[in-house]
């Protein structure tokens, strides 16, 4: 990769009018790093208005290292992200290294046994991190990798970040989303590259999973999968749908061919949107919203 290629690509950026950088000490910054993608939130914590929203593809990026070149590119050319005095930072990692632990069940001291039921571990190369929920007794663990948390400390030296995972911050969002909700409907969030899965209900979350997705036909035979095991009819069953998918899409049409009752989710009712967020369909970026609730 050459020193003057930009790793990064900016696919969206809204800016509310009432976003100024000499409030940064009052705003809460939100942080969503995958392995390919990355999202930026800022929220003014004072009258919950959501000001900020960026989201960047990094598609040159085929490893770890050039991961964290890439964020370092980025941080570096942009006008305010290394701004170290925000009221609240927080970092939400997109990846499959998780687990989610009952609460009963959760002990400080055995967070890489949990996840070795679920992934391969490298202590030398992860720290483990818990984040216990709000919404429901149970505690979601997940990798990172050491160097990639080292540089997010680095780069916010006096501020600690707090470190939560998309995982949790998913099921935080729907939990909240689903409270006022009698029926029972399956939640769905289709990101760029995973499908993830979701039923909750009397305050209680029944299932969740995420599927790594190679075609389009995955999305379909994982719901379905879903949706039967949970006793689930296709064709009545509520379906809520978030995430990267729109409502007049091929893909959307392909997708109501076999799952018919779908509903497109809303955003979070804890936060303000003006109108320059009239161009962003409210059912996009709800992980990223949702890591407002975690920590």
């Amino acid at each position: 990769m050459q020193a003057t290629e930009l790793s990064y690509k900016l696919i969206k950026k809204i800016k509310d009018e009432r976003f100024d950088e000499d409030k940064i000490h009052e705003y809460e910054l939100l942080i969503n790093i995958g392995t390919r993608d990355f999202q930026v939130g800022v929220v003014d914590l004072e009258s919950n208005w959501f000001l900020l929203l960026e989201d960047y593809v990094f598609p040159n990026v085929s490893s770890h290292e050039e991961l964290i070149e890439a964020l370092d590119q980025l941080f570096e050319a942009h006008p305010f992200l290394k701004a170290g005095f925000w009221k609240q930072i927080k970092v939400s990692l997109k990846n499959q290294s998780f687990v989610q632990v009952p609460q009963a069940l959760y002990s400080e001291d055995s967070l890489s046994d949990y996840l070795k039921f679920n992934t391969q571990i490298n202590k030398d190369q992860e720290d483990f991190i818990p984040v216990s929920l709000k919404s429901t007794q149970a505690v979601t663990v997940f990798a990172i990798h050491k160097d990639l948390k080292a540089w997010v400390e680095k780069t916010y030296p006096g501020n600690s970040p707090i470190f939560v995972h998309q995982s949790a911050a998913l099921i935080e969002g729907i939990m909240d989303s689903a409270k006022k909700r009698t029926d029972n409907p399956l939640y769905i969030y289709v990101d760029r590259f995973k499908l993830h899965v979701l039923s909750a209900h009397h305050g209680k979350l029944i299932y969740y999973n995420q599927f790594a997705i190679k075609q389009f036909a995955d999305y379909v035979k994982y719901i379905m999968l879903v949706m039967r095991s949970l006793n689930m009819d296709q064709k009545t069953s509520q379906v809520v749908l978030w995430g990267y998918i729109g409502k007049n899409s091929p893909h959307y049409q392909e997708f109501y061919k076999y799952i018919n009752n779908v509903l497109f989710g809303n955003r979070p009712k804890h936060f303000q949107f003006s109108y320059f967020f009239d161009e962003v369909q409210d059912h996009h970026f709800f992980d990223l919203y949702s890591i407002h609730l975690c920590g």
